[in-house]
């Protein structure tokens, strides 16, 4: 290790998820990431099980991080976290320990916008060219970004109501599908009939994103199927699903191209939880391939909630001198 080596201790504390990353000089040289499967039998993320879960995890992800890295916490150089937005509990467990690690340490802090970092998940393993347009779709987002440097990013348009994530999330609900059902959606849509069912698609100004009304259509239908045969949605399971998936994935791609054409940016990509989502993944490339983009599409442990993105975003932010004190506070809602 170099003199001049910039080592980042990463935490991401936002939701469900206790990640803790080392990043070396942009490189990452460890990502771990506790998951807590106490919520699955709620059917969804209940906060104060998250924070009492981020409590016993953080220190073991921490330190598993570390002899992972194979670095000792006086070769940090500083510490990032997540600040805002996300699960206040959960945010509070990862900005005290963060805190406290840089406090007793003397080290820089460093505070991160979670959907910021989604977006340079990006370049911890590519380097997109600026301009760059980002589609950040997660369980609680769909944004479209204009990045035109590291830290200079612009939203151009989000989401009205439901974010992609927590539609796919909500469908799979309707369908009795377990929790995460997001994944269960793409898993059966693969074997199915896109085209089976019709779904409406939302009409919103410019680059602005609705979720809500396929919600409701979908329910509505699913209630007036099974009034005529009550096993009608496990009988039809992949076609419905793949019919759902086919009307969001438009929807986004609509918007995307849409963006693009009008900025005359060819360098896009995608990243969040939902980038993960194979149907998304080949759409991107399909249009890309018809309108000459250079596409970029994270791996898959970059795409859901980690501390290596939020380490990245903590190193380009670390070479600028954007430092916060210990009177930085985290937010659930906070603009970039």
């Amino acid at each position: 290790m170099s003199q001049k080596d910039i080592n980042i201790l990463a935490i991401e504390s936002s939701c469900d998820e206790t990640s803790a990353a080392i990043i070396q000089n942009g490189r990452v040289l460890s990502n771990h990431i506790a998951t807590q499967k106490v919520h699955e039998r709620y059917g969804g993320v209940v906060p104060e099980m998250a924070s009492r879960a981020h409590i016993q995890n953080i220190v073991p992800v921490v330190d598993a991080a570390f002899k992972d890295a194979g670095l000792g916490k006086k070769d940090i150089t500083a510490v990032a976290f997540t600040q805002a937005p996300g699960l206040i509990g959960s945010l509070l467990v990862g900005s005290c320990f963060a805190k406290s690690f840089a406090q007793a340490l003397n080290l820089p802090l460093i505070a991160v916008h979670h959907m910021q970092a989604h977006v340079l998940a990006h370049f911890i393993d590519e380097r997109p060219e600026f301009p760059f347009l980002c589609l950040t779709v997660s369980g609680g987002h769909t944004q479209i970004v204009l990045c035109r440097d590291h830290l200079d990013m612009e939203v151009l348009g989000e989401t009205m109501d439901d974010a992609a994530g927590e539609a796919f999330d909500k469908v799979a609900k309707m369908l009795g599908l377990p929790y995460p059902g997001g994944p269960l959606v793409d898993k059966y849509a693969a074997e199915g009939d896109p085209l089976k069912f019709k779904f409406p698609m939302s009409e919103q100004k410019e680059y602005t994103f609705s979720f809500s009304g396929i919600k409701t259509s979908v329910l509505y239908f699913l209630q007036a199927r099974r009034k005529e045969d009550p096993e009608f949605a496990e009988k039809n399971m992949k076609d419905i699903c793949a019919s759902v998936q086919y009307t969001i994935i438009r929807t986004l791609m609509v918007k995307l191209e849409k963006a693009a054409k009008d900025l005359g940016i060819t360098h896009v990509g995608i990243a969040g939880g939902v980038s993960a989502n194979s149907g998304l993944r080949k759409a991107l490339r399909e249009t890309g391939e018809r309108n000459g983009w250079k596409v970029y599409i994270p791996k898959f442990e970059y795409c859901t909630d980690n501390a290596a993105m939020i380490g990245i975003t903590g190193y380009y932010k670390y070479q600028k001198g954007l430092f916060t004190d210990l009177s930085a506070v985290p937010s659930a809602r906070a603009a970039w």
